[in-house]
């Protein structure tokens, strides 16, 4: 029987992105039933949304989600469907392996890691008011001149329970693939009611795991330099939405970039598994970019529907074709194309 999943092609190369990736996964053997919807800047303009309701209803319906990229506006236009998907359908867990593969450039060897990020509280949880709107000027008012005339103001909620899960998805993550570390990180020195409500919650749900994974806490700028300087000493990261996403970042730097960097954003009952890199739309249909972040997103989806031989199948296709350097695309050292480069995957596969 076919697994149903829905494919969003995104936008900019999303969509060529989405199709090779989806052709890897059939090659895989897998029996999949994809269900097309869309999302992003092109269905904009027919809509009038980025986000349809016919594509969330169709990623609640069948539970798991593979997104292609999709165009964020920076400092105007609509806010990040990717934000937005995450909310409306409570993935408050957003995971993200960083892990080294022979033959991508890297200063580092051996890296094996894991972010574990807060996604629907912090900053991004989009409560903000402009510069002199009524509300701006209450909080400044509230604030007893703490904050400037003139600012445009964001909240930064952090709850317990929010904390609670997001920690607690950690551990059990250490647990099912066999980590040994949990470490949160947050900036509780100085904000510490938002940042010390992270590590205080905490603090009580390691309890329940002493003896099985190890705990321990790094303010955020520390833990900046210690991954620059000693990245091979942690295993899985557990951090609020906003540092949480400046981390995803600088581990994917420590394996190679945003080209080998999947990510899987999980609820209760619902998975969207996307790459964490955006859409490059300036790359868009030109057979040029790097499907290696899409592909192995895929791989992180085949795991989490049980079909753990596939995926283990399906990464070692993907180390295999980047560690020959034949076939692949100009960021990893090759002259093929998104289509070549799935295609020798595909070929490892068969």
């Amino acid at each position: 029987m076919a697994y149903r999943i829905t494919l969003i092609p995104g936008d900019g190369t999303g969509p060529e992105l989405a199709e090779v990736t989806a052709k890897v996964v059939e090659a895989t053997g897998v029996k999949i039933d994809w269900e097309i919807a869309q999302s992003g800047v092109d269905i904009m303009e027919k809509e009038g949304t980025p986000l349809p309701q016919s594509t969330l209803d169709s990623i609640k319906k069948n539970k798991i989600a593979l997104k292609g990229p999709i165009t964020t506006p920076i400092g105007s236009g609509f806010r990040s469907v990717n934000v937005a998907i995450r909310k409306e359908l409570d993935l408050f867990s957003c995971v993200r392996p960083c892990k080294t593969y022979i033959g991508v450039k890297s200063k580092y060897e051996n890296i094996d890691l894991a972010i574990v990020r807060e996604n629907t509280e912090d900053l991004y949880a989009g409560v903000e008011y402009v510069q002199n709107s009524p509300e701006a000027l209450e909080i400044i008012k509230l604030s007893q001149n703490k904050i400037r005339e003139n600012s445009a103001i964001s909240i930064k909620p952090i709850s317990a329970f929010g904390s609670e899960r997001i920690v607690r998805y950690a551990f059990e993550y250490a647990l099912r693939c066999g980590r040994r570390k949990v470490t949160a990180v947050s900036k509780a020195n100085i904000m510490k009611y938002t940042d010390g409500l992270f590590y205080k919650t905490a603090r009580e749900v390691a309890k329940d795991y002493e003896g099985k994974i190890e705990y321990e806490e790094r303010l955020i700028d520390n833990m900046c330099m210690q991954l620059v300087q000693k990245p091979h000493f942690y295993d899985v990261i557990v951090l609020p939405n906003l540092y949480g996403d400046i981390l995803s970042d600088l581990c994917a730097g420590l394996v190679g970039g945003l080209g080998v960097a999947p990510g899987a954003n999980m609820g209760k009952d619902i998975a969207v598994f996307e790459a964490v890199h955006g859409s490059a739309p300036k790359y868009k249909g030109l057979n040029k970019v790097n499907p290696t972040a899409l592909i192995l997103s895929a791989k992180l989806m085949l795991e989490h529907i049980g079909e753990t031989s596939a995926a283990f199948r399906l990464e070692k296709a993907v180390a295999d074709v980047i560690a020959e350097k034949k076939r692949t695309t100009y960021d990893l050292g090759g002259v093929a194309g998104t289509k070549e480069m799935a295609q020798a995957i595909i070929d490892k596969l068969k």
